[in-house]
């Protein structure tokens, strides 16, 4: 049976944009069409994956039938896209963060449901393997009820990100900093595994990254319900490393992307049991991702990442830097 293919536009054609583009095209289920108001990068892209529909802005896009849109734009300009393509009926993956503030969520979800779309973010560590080996332990019980989250990342963002200096992450209000840019991924990830987090306290500081005023490193404490967490993360260091490490009541277990591995333990004293995984292209979670939100489109697989997820991970955000600016615990308040 032939694979059947969408239309699916990409606005944005920056770096995380052309990703979606290349990972989309991948999948052999795309048909792929830009909307990008620089018209160097707009033709570019074009030039580089063969496009024959490319936009200049969102209107010119909207002026035709669209089928599926991902919103790859700095994040304060997601809500008013997302909430113009919804009510045109597209499907919409919207790239992490939700937003930098929760103006305009009602709308967006007003037009959502008007019009019966699938929408997801892009968190895409919910395509990992290893975290959803993590996920179906816990789902099984095989060591008991979680107690601890400990999750410990870091890399030297100027190598993989060298324009950073000139994008929206120079500014919080538009999605920059450490919290925002890449706390919220593993804040995200740790939420789907254990629930949403309820109340938070954070500190972060520009430490090390030139050029920029906004944080590199965060130290975040959290309570997912009963479960105490800990995050640690920073921009900066050599090592592009990630671990993330669950304490449950007769057994711990842990996962390693940076090794490609996962290891538990259940009997005090001995050595861990550990497993690899093959290793992960760049593009391999960002395909995985596409193929599962298109998996979502066609119905046969829920949003592996739904509005109310990033909703709740975007009210996390808030709270952290609420936290680092005040010094204090914030308690989150129930979900829309």
């Amino acid at each position: 049976m032939p694979t059947k293919r969408h239309q699916v536009l990409i606005v944005g054609a920056g770096s995380i944009g052309e990703r979606h583009l290349r990972c989309f095209q991948a999948t052999g289920r795309a048909e792929l069409a830009v909307v990008e108001i620089k018209a160097d990068l707009r033709q570019g892209v074009a030039g580089r994956y063969g496009l024959t529909r490319t936009f200049a802005d969102l209107d010119a896009a909207l002026a035709q039938p669209q089928e599926v849109a991902v919103i790859a734009t700095p994040a304060h300009l997601h809500i008013p896209m997302a909430t113009r393509l919804a009510a045109a009926g597209v499907h919409l993956l919207i790239e992490k963060p939700l937003s930098t503030n929760l103006d305009g969520i009602g709308p967006l979800q007003e037009a959502i449901r008007a019009r019966g779309v699938t929408v997801a973010v892009g968190y895409v560590y919910r395509c990992h393997p290893l975290l959803a080996w993590l996920k179906k332990s816990l789902a099984e019980a095989r060591f008991g009820q979680p107690v601890e989250l400990i999750a410990v990342s870091g890399q030297h963002f100027p190598t993989y990100r060298p324009a950073y200096r000139t994008t929206y992450y120079t500014d919080r209000a538009s999605g920059g900093g450490a919290i925002q840019d890449a706390l919220t991924h593993v804040v995200n990830a740790g939420e789907w595994l254990l629930g949403p987090i309820d109340r938070v306290v954070a500190d972060a500081e520009r430490q090390v990254l030139d050029g920029v005023t906004v944080e590199d490193t965060v130290h975040l404490l959290a309570r997912h319900g009963p479960v105490l967490a800990s995050y640690s993360l920073n921009q900066h260091q050599a090592p592009n490393e990630f671990t993330l490490t669950l304490v449950c009541e007769r057994g711990t277990m842990r996962c390693e992307f940076h090794n490609h591995s996962l290891h538990w333990m259940s009997e005090p004293g001995s050595t861990w049991h550990a497993e690899a995984i093959p290793a992960l292209e760049r593009d391999t979670l960002f395909t995985l991702q596409a193929n599962a939100f298109l998996d979502a489109v066609e119905g046969h697989a829920p949003a592996h990442c739904s509005l109310a997820d990033g909703l709740q991970t975007l009210r996390v955000n808030l709270a952290a830097l609420a936290s680092v600016e005040t010094r204090s615990w914030q308690v989150l308040s129930g979900r829309t």
